[in-house]
């Protein structure tokens, strides 16, 4: 029940994303909803860029730590922690002092990217520490802050800086929760110990991390390319949205399935047999790649009906014409940077992961613009840029290969037909109101025939 409560969390967590992006896109006018994306986006980049090195090294350690020597890591990961947001500060500070942005943009911004980070960290090291359960709730909880600030701010003042300053109010009492709700334990350990583990950590964890923060930079890449053409219209608002929004399901359910499985994965590719190692990662599959497939198929088969009610009508035309071709660039980006690269994660082939990362990155970047310079649209641009991305999952096949992990072909053809279905939903009416339920229904028996046949929350697990 542990693991039905987490995902439930998850999925709260991204319901709770999608209603904050729909309600700062009602509260802020289109120029300062794109300021807002611009900065929340670019700050999650600067958060990938100084912590996300200290989460993968943590995930890939800790949870295949014994008791002994966990709270000597815990240490160390804590104390690298607030050196990365020390010199994330000092950056910052110095290129506040040579930008001609706006300070408060700025200020907000940086702040972000730290309690983001902080709190991250802190979050993961709960979920190690055998507090699923608690982790989760500690998310839920932040996610529901994060929604209530941003909308409070925008609210009342209507201006990007005060949604910005409501989402960082949101880290921060999320941060605090976290802190009264669990003491994860620590040991102390000396300055020689503690070089050592960043050492160990700096290894395996910048080289991974360099490549998420590639990875991350390739929507924010397309944004700029794409919205340098549109500029700050209702057009670009419209695409900023949907790319803000699509997102975020991906992200979350990418994140949930990691927390859920991730661990396990590790322990037996650590300390199992081969053949467990290789039944474990195979399930992780699976879980990732129908699940994506049938959330791909709501996104194409509800989200338009959910916008020409929630999206701000000068947005609605620019959303409603990218959201289906975003929602396909974010499936393939999801399982090119989460699904292909979990096999090189476990063989810590680092290096391997910089190169797919940089692959994509130029072959994306080279397309957009040439798409763009020709007059495509923002839907082919977007097109595009999904070919380039599954070209470059190709390319980054072969260790998964060699390792054989492969998912079941039955269950993935399941998940498929189930997506199609779904997604042809978007053709029915929603009017009258039955009709929609009838709609619910129906994909609701169609995921849960998938999760059913997969059994992805192990409620049952097979031997």
């Amino acid at each position: 029940m542990t693991r039905l409560f987490a995902m439930a969390g998850y999925f709260y967590q991204s319901a709770a994303a999608i209603i904050l992006i729909f309600a700062v896109s009602h509260l802020l006018p289109a120029a300062d909803y794109t300021s807002f994306s611009l900065t929340l986006a670019s700050s999650q980049l600067l958060c990938v860029l100084m912590f996300e090195w200290l989460q993968l090294a943590g995930l890939r350690f800790l949870a295949a730590a014994r008791a002994d020597e966990a709270a000597r890591l815990r240490w160390s990961l804590f104390a690298a922690g607030v050196s990365s947001a020390g010199a994330l500060i000092a950056v910052g500070s110095c290129a506040f002092l040579a930008s001609t942005l706006p300070a408060g943009i700025i200020a907000l911004g940086l702040g972000i990217s730290v309690l983001q980070g902080v709190t991250d960290l802190y979050f993961l090291t709960v979920r190690l520490s055998d507090r699923l359960g608690v982790a989760s709730s500690l998310l839920a909880l932040r996610a529901t802050a994060l929604l209530a600030g941003a909308a409070v701010g925008g609210r009342i003042w209507g201006t990007a800086e005060a949604a910005l300053l409501g989402i960082a109010l949101g880290h921060t009492l999320g941060l605090v929760a976290g802190l009264i709700a669990y003491r994860t334990p620590l040991e102390r350990a000396s300055l020689q110990t503690m070089l050592a583990d960043w050492k160990t950590f700096a290894r395996y964890g910048m080289l991974a991390a360099g490549a998420s923060v590639i990875h991350l930079s390739v929507p924010v890449l397309l944004r700029f390319i794409i919205i340098g053409r549109l500029g700050a219209t209702g057009a670009g608002a419209g695409f900023s949205i949907a790319l803000d929004l699509l997102q975020r399901p991906f992200w979350v359910l990418n994140a949930a399935i990691h927390t859920v499985s991730y661990p396990d994965v590790v322990k037996d590719f650590e300390r199992g047999t081969v053949t467990k190692s290789v039944q474990s990662t195979r399930r992780m599959f699976e879980f990732m790649v129908c699940t994506t497939l049938v959330l791909l198929g709501g996104l194409v088969g509800f989200i338009p009906d959910a916008a020409r009610i929630l999206v701000p009508r000068e947005s609605l035309d620019g959303f409603l014409t990218t959201a289906p071709m975003v929602a396909a660039f974010y499936f393939l980006h999801t399982h090119l940077q989460a699904t292909v690269a979990v096999v090189p994660h476990l063989e810590k082939l680092a290096t391997r992961l910089v190169v797919v990362a940089a692959g994509q990155l130029a072959i994306v970047a080279a397309v957009a613009l040439a798409a763009v310079w020709a007059g495509l649209s923002p839907r082919q641009a977007v097109g595009c840029a999904s070919l380039a991305t599954l070209a470059a999952i190709l390319f980054a096949l072969g260790p998964t290969l060699r390792f054989e992990a492969f998912p079941r072909w039955s269950l993935v053809a399941q998940a498929l037909v189930a997506a199609v279905l779904i997604g042809s939903l978007g053709a029915m009416p929603t009017e009258p109101a039955t009709w929609l339920a009838g709609k619910i229904l129906i994909a609701g028996i169609a995921t849960a025939i998938v999760g059913w046949r997969g059994d992805f929350l192990m409620l049952a697990r097979r031997d």
